[in-house]
């Protein structure tokens, strides 16, 4: 009996199978677990298989994760979606209260928040990150962190027959040139000895919490940072971090400051955080608007970084292509 009983399972899977399974080639929604199964199957190439689907999808897909979640995304790289979306209609897809309890950590920052405050942020940083002075201050110490702790680091792991994590290095880079570009004070992780650097792990468990938040249903999350365990406690924990770091380089910028305007200062090397307290604001929001800037721009710059080095590895022709020029 025991036989027929694994038959019949097997029998109904198949069929199960065959009843629910896209035609197109597409992530089946099964029953109960949504398109969770063909996610954890290809998660090991997600960026690859994220590329297909939007082949297959016509640049457009509806995931849908278990029903107990109410996870429903939208995924989709049409130019014209994203435009609508971000841009020309972006007041009528506020953000609302459930994405703020996921990214509560981001405060009041551009990625946390709609409407009239939204538009501050976003055409204050359009006025910072077009400032002349902020331009030439960008591109002088990108530069100079390239020539005197990259190129260095690469030629030491070179003369020495070292193996390196890129990835690592790349995202010292874009810490380091943050810190300087947001706050005028390097911190110095990018050297031969890679210190560890509390602050950078923070984003890190941060990050993969709020990931965390996006596939257990909202409920169970709370009861867990209720309870004070778990990837919550260490959200918390990480939470402490960012704070005590962030504060503090508010309050010796402060100190550094006197009460003058940024058009009395000459030459470059004006931070963007000199640019905002000029505007006068609450060190809360100088807080929420510090660390928007920090995710906005340590792991993109450095994924994208370390993608186009893998990139190059795979097509020499471009490599020389790029010696030549």
């Amino acid at each position: 009996m025991e036989y027929v009983e694994i038959l019949l399972v097997f029998i109904s899977f198949v069929l199960l199978f065959y009843y629910f399974r896209n035609k197109n080639g597409l992530p089946t929604n099964w029953p109960l677990v949504g398109m969770l199964l063909p996610l954890l199957t290809n998660v090991h190439r997600i960026h690859d298989w994220l590329v297909e689907i939007q082949q297959k999808s016509q640049q457009n897909f509806l995931f849908k994760g278990p029903w107990f979640t109410n996870m429903v995304l939208l995924i989709t790289c049409d130019p014209s979606n994203i435009h609508h979306i971000m841009s020309k209609n972006f007041q009528n897809y506020p953000k609302g209260t459930k994405f703020n309890e996921i990214f509560d950590v981001l405060g009041d920052g551009i990625f946390n928040v709609d409407f009239d405050l939204w538009k501050y942020h976003r055409s204050t940083a359009h006025t910072f990150l077009g400032h002349p002075r902020f331009r030439r201050f960008l591109l002088e110490k990108v530069e100079e962190k390239v020539e005197k702790a990259l190129i260095p680091i690469l030629d030491h792991a070179s003369n020495n027959g070292l193996v390196v994590n890129l990835q690592d290095l790349f995202e010292r880079f874009t810490f380091d040139t943050i810190c300087t570009l947001i706050m005028g004070h390097d911190f110095g992780s990018l050297c031969v000895e890679l210190p560890h650097v509390p602050f950078s792990k923070a984003l890190d468990d941060v990050e993969e919490v709020i990931l965390y938040r996006h596939v257990v249903p909202m409920s169970v999350w709370k009861f867990i940072r209720w309870l004070g365990i778990g990837k919550e406690r260490k959200y918390k924990d990480a939470w402490i971090i960012l704070d005590d770091f962030i504060y503090k380089c508010i309050d010796k910028k402060r100190k550094e400051l006197k009460p003058q305007e940024i058009d009395q200062y000459e030459g470059v090397g004006l931070d963007l955080l000199t640019l905002y307290m000029n505007e006068n604001v609450s060190d809360k929001f100088l807080r929420d608007t510090i660390l928007n800037y920090f995710i906005a721009g340590r792991d993109t710059t450095s994924s994208a970084l370390s993608w186009f080095f893998y990139l190059l590895t795979k097509n020499p022709q471009v490599v020389s292509k790029i010696r030549e020029d």
